[in-house]
């Protein structure tokens, strides 16, 4: 790879890096949103979710937040990541009959809400700085190409705001819009791991190796220079000095 390659990798590495936080900066005043890191999840498979909870509320605090899950997504398990001061609660409800899953599978029993509750002492903050991610995995993932997750925030001044309204085709966002995921079609193999997911981690790896070896070598080339700099004044001072 020739070194204007290189340094060409590096800026859009570093592009995308900045890009990425200025969304999650602009994420973090917005509505309750579920987020994806990498490539969309894959009907039939496994995905992880991100729940992003900001506080509205001026004189109030979050402390509770409920996510829902449709009955039809046949959902089978949802695993949550632990978050200090929160407890978290997965309930699942008997299914009038069985519902095929993204797998083609009958599910007689699916997850329909998943609340994080806090704890005494523990709070997303008044005002309009402060967030909680909340994070998830669940599946086998509906053959669907969206999930809609209404999710219900709950502040404790007893106010309560859904995040339930789902934004027609060619209309204005909603006031309250419901958090979505989009999901990519079932892998042709039929395995529930993503490789466009695994491919783009390799890609970034890899990225990230060549900048730092680019890094490396601009740093050594800086080094040579000041050495032959400060020997040509060594050298410049002893000539003078005869």
């Amino acid at each position: 790879m020739t070194n204007n390659a290189v340094i060409r990798r590096g800026l859009v590495l570093a592009g995308t890096v900045g890009i990425a936080g200025l969304l999650g900066a602009g994420v973090a005043s917005a509505h309750v949103t579920a987020n994806v890191l990498g490539s969309d999840p894959r009907q039939g498979g496994y995905g992880a979710i991100t729940f992003r909870v900001p506080n509205e509320e001026e004189t109030a605090a979050t402390v509770k937040v409920e996510i829902d899950f449709k009955p039809e997504y046949a959902i089978s398990s949802v695993r949550y990541q632990p978050i200090p001061g929160w407890t978290a609660e997965v309930t699942k409800t008997p299914l009038p009959s069985p519902v095929k899953n993204g797998k083609g599978l009958d599910v007689t029993e699916a997850v329909t809400k998943i609340v994080f509750t806090a704890q005494p002492g523990t709070k997303i903050g008044p005002g309009e700085t402060q967030y909680q991610d909340f994070g998830i995995t669940a599946g086998s993932l509906p053959a669907v190409d969206e999930l809609v997750l209404p999710a219900i925030q709950t502040y404790d001044n007893g106010t309560v705001v859904a995040w339930d309204q789902v934004q027609a085709p060619g209309a204005e966002e909603p006031e309250h819009p419901a958090p979505t995921v989009k999901l990519a079609e079932a892998s042709a193999d039929g395995h529930s791991h993503d490789a466009t997911t695994a491919a783009a981690t390799a890609a970034a790896e890899d990225s990230t190796d060549d900048t730092a070896r680019w890094l490396g070598g601009a740093g050594l080339v800086v080094g040579a220079l000041g050495l032959g700099v400060g020997a040509g004044a060594v050298l410049r001072g002893r000539k003078a000095s005869k």
